[in-house]
């Protein structure tokens, strides 16, 4: 079976956005993510992030057709939308970031890249996208 990882938004920004600090690192773990053929998950919410925030519209559009082929974009659904509201307001945690870990675990992820050192912790093993290049061969 195929080993799932999942990208948070900020990675997926940076992999965009040549100008972010964290883009170079970005760039080069998908490309080990791919040539490693490991499923690259991410949740169908962060497009509309992800168009609105990155400048280059032509660019995120063909990166949005490219990886409609490649990735799995998953949607919440009712089960993740209603266990990360109910955590947020349990534990007063952010809910788009406990929305994506829920999304990360409900798609059978064995990992999650971000690059946010407050991100939830839902149970999976999460790496910035330095500590993912360097850790590549746990993702066998």
């Amino acid at each position: 079976m195929r080993k799932s990882i999942y990208l948070d938004i900020n990675i997926v920004i940076d992999i965009l956005d040549t100008n972010r600090p964290n883009s170079q690192s970005a760039k080069a773990l998908l490309k080990h993510l791919s040539y490693e053929n490991i499923k690259i998950v991410i949740s169908e919410d962060m497009l509309s992030t992800i168009f609105y925030i990155v400048k280059n519209k032509q660019a995120v559009l063909e990166f949005f057709q490219l990886i409609q082929k490649r990735w799995l974009i998953s949607p919440f659904g009712q089960d993740v939308i209603k266990e990360a509201i109910k955590l947020s307001l349990a534990k007063n945690l952010d809910f788009e970031d406990t929305a994506q870990c829920l999304c990360a675990k409900e798609n059978g992820c064995m990992a999650l890249i971000t690059n946010d050192h407050r991100f939830y912790d839902c149970g999976i093993k999460q790496y910035t996208s330095d500590e993912a290049l360097k850790n590549i061969s746990t993702f066998h």
